[in-house]
């Protein structure tokens, strides 16, 4: 097997040639710029979506093959096919397109993500954001960096705030009346509306955000929405866990991230935890 960097520089350049892809379709100059939405369990997939996951496919299993590692894509993942994945410690969980309704919407707010998940956690990760022309990676123990075209540079979460000072990144179209409940009585009120958990996660490690929480409902995010954000997340200094302060687990046979997911700079990162749980408490009491 290549070893990290390598890899790294590999999943970086995929990164980027999908949010070529990405960009295409959503500026119209894609060779057949119609998008042809249809729905999948009441979300959107459309061709864009599709095209980025077989580039992203074939160009990593071309560079890396099939022996080392297995490949869970938002498009092509077939639940009884989880088994065979969950056995392999290797796992690569790949999110073509983040935030396609946003995609369709045209807000901008899109990403590519990318990771390598050994066991249950995250050891590498890359999102793109194309319209910012800026690609987030991370591996385990080596910070977190965003680069546009040929620059990199370090990222760090923000320090210093007053938890009532602190903003909150909320999604536009995932909503429901527990999170709205949650939002309203959290000490923190500064809130900043952004599309795909990608966008979400760089505008805190870009320092215009802090918070980032997710509740399920009737369904829950999956792996490939959460599993390379964390790591850019907590290699910027931040924390991503459950409420109860558990962390997240991936390739477990089961690609639901259920209950509430609080993503922070980690100042206040535990008080916020036990608050979103007494606020939940009161409202399922009501």
């Amino acid at each position: 097997m290549k070893d990290l960097q390598e890899i790294l520089a590999i999943a970086r350049e995929v990164g980027w040639g999908a949010a070529d892809i990405l960009r295409s379709y959503y500026h119209g100059t894609a060779k057949n710029p119609n998008l042809e939405v249809q729905y999948k369990q009441n979300e959107p997939v459309t061709v864009a979506d599709v095209a980025v996951s077989q580039y992203i496919l074939e160009r990593l299993q071309a560079s890396l093959g099939n022996e080392d590692f297995a490949y869970i894509s938002e498009e092509t993942y077939q639940s009884s096919s989880s088994v065979a994945q969950a056995s392999n410690p290797w796992v690569w969980i790949i999110d073509p397109l983040d935030g396609t309704r946003d995609f369709i919407e045209k807000t901008g707010d899109y990403a590519v993500h990318i990771a390598l998940v050994k066991e249950t956690r995250p050891l590498l990760a890359v999102v793109a954001v194309p319209e910012t022309q800026k690609l987030y990676y991370a591996t385990k123990g080596g910070g977190t960096f965003v680069e546009t075209r040929g620059r990199s540079v370090p990222l760090q979460v923000s320090s210093g705030k007053r938890v009532e000072d602190l903003t909150l990144v909320v999604s536009r179209s995932h909503r429901n009346q527990r999170l709205d409940y949650l939002l309203q009585n959290l000490p923190c009120q500064n809130q900043k509306a952004v599309g795909s958990v990608g966008c979400k996660i760089a505008t805190i490690v870009e320092q215009q955000a802090d918070i980032y929480i997710s509740l399920s409902g009737k369904s829950a995010p999956k792996d490939w929405d959460m599993a390379a954000p964390e790591l850019i997340l907590t290699e910027a200094g931040g924390k991503f866990t459950h409420f109860d302060g558990t962390a997240l687990q991936y390739n477990t046979g089961d690609i639901n991230q259920w209950g509430g997911l609080l993503a922070s700079n980690g100042e206040y990162h535990e008080v916020l935890c036990k608050e979103a749980e007494r606020i939940l408490a009161q409202f399922d009491l009501s």
